[in-house]
């Protein structure tokens, strides 16, 4: 598994120069291509991340999950997961900080981890991949793409909720 980075580079080197391409100017030209690309993009996540940052640091955060607390135990979902599933759709290093936090409080063989494995595992980051993509292209206006794409996550934690619970007791 660690040797696929280095032999898919291996391969295209290979394949450029059978195809007696100049690989490094490929390169480079790939590379001025990406520039504007990044220019474009880099506003919408800089303002997601300061976001969040503001969320979390400022205590909204934490206000947030004591007053939804109650609702989420009904459902079934514990306590120590409800800021992963509240910042899943924000940021994947994040959640994925809060899954090793999880891993590390309640153990990794825990219903805890388990759940917050299949909820990781079973949904997507949300605005950072609307940022990302719409502001790639320019378009302003998502229209349904992020009411959908919320919904897909909800159903998402849901599903997992339901068969993390059928399969893990």
């Amino acid at each position: 598994m660690q040797y696929i980075i280095p032999v898919l580079i291996l391969a295209l080197f290979t394949a450029a120069v059978c195809h007696r391409a100049n690989a490094y100017d490929s390169f480079i030209r790939g590379a001025k291509k990406a520039l504007p690309l990044i220019v474009t993009i880099l506003p919408a996540l800089a303002a997601m991340l300061c976001t969040i940052s503001l969320f979390r640091k400022s205590g909204a955060l934490s206000l947030f999950t004591y007053i939804t607390a109650p609702i989420f135990r009904i459902t079934g979902i514990p306590d120590d997961l409800i800021t992963l599933i509240l910042l899943r759709p924000f940021s994947g290093s994040a959640a994925l900080a809060l899954l090793q936090d999880v891993y590390n409080t309640s153990g990794v063989n825990s219903y805890s981890g388990y759940l917050a494995s299949v909820i990781v595992g079973s949904s997507e980051t949300i605005f950072y991949t609307v940022a990302l993509y719409f502001g790639s292209v320019g378009i302003k206006k998502t229209r349904h793409a992020v009411l959908a794409a919320v919904i897909s996550g909800i159903v998402a934690i849901i599903v997992s909720v339901i068969m993390s619970s059928l399969m893990y007791r």
